[in-house]
């Protein structure tokens, strides 16, 4: 791949690990998300930053103008793709964006209902060519959407039962992001990306427990005590159902599978749970 890498969602876990690798690599790259001063808090004044969101058309032209290659994350609030993503996605084709590497969902053809699905249908149907890196859950998401359950009550609250999960550190899910936006050779492929073991949330709670020096439990909820939690913490309804969907997809063993795919195309093994721990320790101190 040539010309200038737009990254969407640059402030997200995903986002700015693929900022970090792109910057290091000296690509051509344009770093986008809602708040310019955050960005250049991030990545430093000198980075080209713009403010985008996909519910503003008025930031779409600054954004795409002169981009060739996209990297997209769809903001965890929009369930709505089809009105709010979709007009993002065409005016970045109409100024000349070539290919969208687009962040998306583990086992996915099970998960029909899900806003990934319908992204991905319709980036296979349109002019431009697509990479879709589908993740399993993010280790990342312990010290972000857990980090308070697990910091103040010790105990990890999703209603997975006794599947396990095929853990991915998001450093990993960025090194194959910054593959497949600056090398040709990957357009139009999909690639199951998963960290190098599966473990139950009892498991990932014994990780936890050891590392930290403290016990932390998993609680085991029913899909409805977790979304009448999230319900009563102020999550919104539609995300907080969108969340309970994944988590039951997750309890059927769609999270299960572990692939090679990271190292494959990296060349190394993907960090293991254990490592992801005791890199984020502080976190939940």
């Amino acid at each position: 791949m040539t010309g200038k890498i737009l990254v969407t969602g640059a402030l997200g876990n995903v986002g700015s690990e693929v900022v970090r690798l792109l910057l290091a690599s000296g690509a051509d790259i344009r770093v986008a998300d809602r708040s310019l001063e955050k960005i250049r808090a991030c990545f430093g004044e000198t980075v080209d930053a713009v403010v985008f969101d996909f519910q503003d058309r008025n930031t779409y032209p600054a954004a795409f103008t002169g981009v060739d290659t996209l990297f997209l994350m769809r903001p965890p609030q929009i369930s709505d793709v089809r009105n709010i993503m979709f007009p993002a996605l065409d005016a970045a084709r109409g100024v000349g964006v070539r290919h969208v590497v687009f962040l998306s969902l583990i086992g996915i053809e099970q998960a029909k209902f899900v806003p990934h699905y319908k992204v991905e249908e319709y980036l296979v149907h349109s002019p431009m060519t697509w990479t879709f890196l589908r993740c399993s859950f993010f280790m990342q998401n312990l010290n972000t959407t857990h980090r308070q359950e697990i910091r103040e009550r010790s105990e990890i609250f999703v209603p997975t039962g006794r599947a396990r999960t095929s853990f991915i550190d998001v450093r990993d899910i960025a090194a194959v992001a910054a593959l497949a936006l600056q090398q040709p050779g990957h357009e139009n492929k999909a690639y199951d990306l998963t960290g190098g073991e599966a473990l139950d949330y009892w498991q990932a709670a014994g990780v936890l427990s050891e590392v930290l020096g403290r016990t932390i439990t998993y609680r085991n909820p029913s899909p409805v005590q977790f979304l009448i939690r999230h319900m009563r913490q102020g999550t919104p309804f539609i995300f907080a159902l969108v969340m309970t969907g994944l988590y039951l997809s997750t309890r059927n063993g769609m999270a299960e599978p572990v692939t090679g795919e990271v190292e494959r195309l990296t060349g190394r093994k993907p960090r293991t749970f254990r490592q992801y721990v005791q890199d984020y320790a502080s976190v939940w101190s």
